[in-house]
């Protein structure tokens, strides 16, 4: 029995292609190259770093490819409702989404709800 979408599945599905891109490596400009020397610190001035961004180990191939058919699926959404779509994926607060949208959280809500319900459709047409 083939099973069906759902909004929170999609959802979910969203949120964990939102982490996913934040795990990717850093892209930086190929042949950068520091002239500055490497600063040796000693273990009281090293540990613990508070100024250090501690990152969390690269996704999984098959991360990748989950986040990358996510991504296809946003191409059925208007600009404007993909940007509502990944903010909400990424967990901005509501009022957040609502001022840069200039409408009420309700209002947010109900677009993401219906942009969210256009894509497990279309899911579900697939199958």
């Amino acid at each position: 029995m083939v099973e069906l979408w759902t909004l929170e599945a999609v959802a979910d599905r969203f949120t964990e292609a939102a982490r996913t891109a934040r795990r990717l490596p850093r892209v930086a400009v190929q042949g950068y190259v520091s002239a500055w020397p490497v600063i040796v610190r000693s273990e009281l001035e090293g540990y613990p770093d508070r100024d250090k961004l501690y990152r969390l180990p690269p996704p999984s191939p098959k991360d990748v490819e989950l986040m990358l058919e996510v991504m296809h699926w946003v191409q059925v959404l208007e600009v404007d409702e993909r940007l509502l779509v990944w903010m909400r994926a990424k967990r901005y607060d509501w009022q957040e989404i609502s001022r840069r949208f200039a409408c009420d959280r309700t209002t947010a809500w109900r677009r993401w709800k219906r942009d969210m319900q256009v894509i497990t459709d279309r899911l579900n047409q697939v199958r």
